[in-house]
């Protein structure tokens, strides 16, 4: 405004100078802070330092066309009001892609886990099915001892109670005949 209303383009100069260095100091003193370096709060790299007067954001910059490249190299982003909201939509852009990114390593990370935990359950079914075959070799070779084989123990002790052993209990009949 006091460059506008000055006197003189001598005068209207200066204010405009002091009006860029107002703006370093700014700049200066927010990159000093370092935002982007606050752990709990989730950030971009970036600060935004907003100019609400949109001729005095323009003056700067033309006067100026270093000023908005030395902002940003301290990670601070001059904005106005036109260039707020645009600048506010890339941002949500870039946070949609930042958590999608996220969502994918975890995907990724949650796929490699669950393939392992497969492989695992594979593993171990195998394992299952080789002690049952172990168990059915095993059922095999005492049934034959019971009732099939020679000399099996079902044969043997029908012929004690045939001989006269004192039983009071009979094998049962099926197992008798699968034996003859």
């Amino acid at each position: 405004e006091s460059a506008v209303n000055a006197a003189s383009e001598e005068e209207a100069q200066s204010f405009i100078r002091q009006h860029i260095q107002s703006i370093r100091q700014h700049v200066k003193g927010l990159s000093e802070k370092n935002y982007q370096q606050i752990k709990e709060i989730k950030t971009l790299d970036f600060v935004l330092l907003f100019i609400p007067i949109e001729p005095a954001f323009l003056m700067a910059i033309h006067e100026d066309q270093r000023l908005f490249q030395e902002a940003f190299d301290k990670n601070i982003i001059l904005v106005s009001p036109t260039t707020l909201l645009a600048t506010l939509r890339t941002i949500s852009s870039i946070w949609k892609q930042e958590y999608q990114t996220r969502n994918t390593i975890e995907i990724a990370t949650q796929a490699g886990r669950l393939y392992d935990k497969f492989v695992s359950f594979i593993e171990d079914l195998k394992s299952v099915g080789t002690k049952i075959e172990q168990t059915q070799s095993s059922y095999l070779s005492a049934m034959n001892k019971l009732q099939t084989g020679k000399g099996n123990l079902i044969t043997r002790a029908q012929k004690l109670k045939e001989l006269g052993a004192n039983t009071s209990k009979s094998i049962p009949s099926e197992l008798l005949d699968e034996e003859l």
